[in-house]
């Protein structure tokens, strides 16, 4: 069931895994507990959450409470995905039913890629799914996540897709394509999520400081 994450430091690989699984138990049952309650509750706590990471400006302390809230924030993603279940989500101009809840084995993955390891998923094992756990949870510190795909279609594909997520949950998201002007990528960087292709994100690194 975990065997997407060996190519994870190879020789430390099933010391981390164990240690990462530890945590899904936790996430799960707060994600039960979440069940019952309005999906306004989720939204406020990303709501609180954020007021209150965005006020730390130390990265150690950023990194400390990040790790604090990661179960309630990872829980509060699978929720979200369970109340969009079966609902119709616009993608591309075409309606894709939802059908995602993240397993226990995708946990493990966002809190892989939340630690800063590199995980090597086949196609079909729901990296795209896997990556909206660390990225929601980043987000919340108000300082901008950008997620990197290949192409550019990927990247509106993926930010109207896994966008219905964020959305639901009260954050903004935004995409980076080739023919935008300098106005249309600063609106769409000032998102809480942006995506876009390394070339787009690389590029617009090196204007900004005067090297392009």
């Amino acid at each position: 069931m975990l065997s997407f994450l060996s190519k994870l430091f190879p020789n430390k690989n099933e010391r981390l895994v164990k240690k990462l699984a530890t945590r899904v138990g936790e996430i799960n049952r707060l994600e039960e507990e979440l069940q019952a309650a309005s999906p306004d509750v989720l939204r406020q706590k990303t709501q609180e959450w954020k007021e209150r990471l965005s006020a730390i400006h130390d990265d150690r302390e950023l990194k400390q409470e990040l790790a604090a809230i990661l179960p309630e924030a990872f829980a509060v993603v699978k929720n979200a995905c369970r109340r969009l279940y079966s609902t119709d989500v616009h993608v591309r101009g075409h309606e894709i039913k939802w059908e995602m809840i993240p397993y226990d084995v995708q946990l493990v993955g966002g809190m892989a890629l939340h630690e800063g390891n590199i995980a090597e998923m086949a196609t079909g094992e729901g990296k795209t799914l896997v990556a909206t756990l660390p990225v929601y949870l980043n987000a919340l510190s108000g300082r901008g996540v950008h997620l990197v795909t290949v192409n550019d279609y990927l990247a509106q594909r993926d930010s109207e897709w896994m966008g219905a997520i964020y959305k639901f949950l009260g954050l903004s998201v935004g995409c980076i394509v080739h023919d935008m002007n300098p106005a249309e990528r600063r609106e769409q960087y000032n998102r809480d999520i942006t995506y876009g292709t390394n070339s787009e994100f690389g590029f617009d690194y090196l204007r900004d400081n005067g090297m392009a």
